[in-house]
């Protein structure tokens, strides 16, 4: 069998583990040198195979790769940049499979969410109508977990992991001052139109009273009625009220709580601010002294306290794209298929894209309390065992050690491209 070269790229907001899914497709490449001859990465993304701007990954150690497994951030740069459809952007798929033909590239993974699934189903389309063969697997991650048929998406479990220590913690910090102090705290969490992240919240405590004393689902219509009720009732049982809030909070209509007006490179709304509007609304209605918090980017970079559970199976999906191409597989997705809950075990399986692209996966109803302001005991069965465990970084004078990466670039063969 002839060798041919191979392209990775990272795609959309990054996370604690994608470079763990990174050294998993690179490692696994270079166990196998007599079906792929050199690993280039895209520069930004697909926008690095659109501009022909190439890393040669064969230029990197093994230690620089190897420490790409406790390394946040995308190592070869994202992009939201979502191709669009075939017909009336034409030319940009048609360039993507001239650079691949210029350079050898026969193998194409992209490590990214729903929409880049929807782009690597496209390449692998386009590719096979123009007669050049590409094997395209898409490699699943966003801290969302709203890509379907896998059991959680990869970048998750360490955000989930962050977001109930973080809400763990500001809850005693909070409870030991709300005598004279704050009464109120709200913690604004990812989550455009899954509340996935904000139900992690909640795993902080399981007992009467014990924070959070709300979570706001997107999937569960905002009343502002009800929910300054619950705050009130919380403040006078227990002193004060913890609220983890998903960004993606809306009200009936499907107006969102913090919409912006504008929109992203992928044409989603852009969302932020919905911890200091519900911190006002607490402020109007009851008057109580609030704090609030944006988790942002912190909850997606902490790497220093990614979950074990999320960096094995990140790096696991990284490794099975390679072994899927290497079988001849095409247009999949190594999904995680979930084997027991206690002991938690898993497996990971080949999912068609079509079965993926243009879809979520949202809380389903049974995982949140009948309420609507909290998760039900089988939604802590299913996040739980994705917490579980501690991988460390290294450290060196007291900071998280990084890779550095030499990040060469390959000589461009082909005119200049516009996006």
């Amino acid at each position: 069998m002839a060798k041919h070269n191979a392209f990775y790229a990272q795609s959309g907001g990054v996370t604690a583990v994608i470079n763990a899914s990174a050294c998993g497709v690179i490692e696994a490449c270079r166990r196998h040198p007599d079906q792929i001859g050199k690993v280039y990465a895209g520069h930004n993304g697909i926008i690095g195979a659109l501009t022909e701007d190439l890393i040669d990954v064969s230029q990197e150690s093994d230690e620089a790769i190897a420490a790409l497994r406790h390394t946040p951030g995308g190592a070869f740069g994202s992009c939201r940049y979502k191709l669009k459809d075939i017909e009336s952007h034409r030319a940009q798929y048609e360039r993507l499979i001239e650079v691949f033909r210029a350079h050898d590239i026969r193998y194409f993974f992209y490590n990214g969410g729903g929409d880049s699934a929807d782009t690597c189903l496209k390449v692998s389309q386009l590719s096979e109508k123009l007669g050049y063969p590409l094997t395209a697997i898409h490699v699943p991650k966003t801290v969302d977990n709203d890509l379907p048929i896998t059991d959680n998406s990869p970048g998750f479990g360490s955000v989930a992991k962050y977001i109930a220590t973080s809400t763990l913690e500001a809850s005693l910090d909070i409870a030991s001052m709300c005598a004279t102090s704050t009464k109120v705290f709200v913690l604004e969490v990812m989550g455009r139109h899954a509340g996935w992240i904000a139900a992690a919240g909640a795993l902080a405590g399981r007992g009467e009273g014990e924070p959070p004393h709300l979570v706001i689902f997107p999937e569960v219509a905002f009343n502002r009625e009800a929910v300054m009720a619950r705050v009130d009732e919380a403040v006078k049982n227990y002193g004060y009220c913890v609220i983890v809030v998903s960004e993606g909070a809306r009200y009936e209509d499907g107006t969102f709580l913090a919409d912006s007006g504008n929109t992203d490179a992928f044409g989603h709304r852009q969302l932020g601010g919905v911890a200091p509007t519900l911190a006002g609304m607490v402020k109007q209605d009851l008057g109580y002294k609030y704090h609030w918090a944006v988790a942002d980017y912190l909850q997606r970079a902490a790497r220093h306290l990614a979950s074990r559970t999320d960096v094995e199976q990140a790096y696991a999906v990284g490794e099975k794209a390679v072994e899927l191409a290497i079988e001849g597989k095409n247009s999949m997705m190594p999904a995680i298929k979930r084997v027991s809950d206690n002991p938690y075990s898993w497996t990971i399986e080949p999912a068609p894209l079509a079965e993926v692209a243009n879809r979520e996966k949202f809380m389903p109803r049974e995982y949140i309390r009948e309420d609507g302001f909290g998760i039900t005991e089988a939604c802590r069965q299913y996040l739980s065992p994705l917490i579980q465990g501690e991988d460390f970084p290294p450290f060196e004078n007291g900071l998280p050690k990084v890779a550095h990466l030499k990040l060469a670039r390959v000589e461009r063969k082909l005119p200049e491209f516009k996006i």
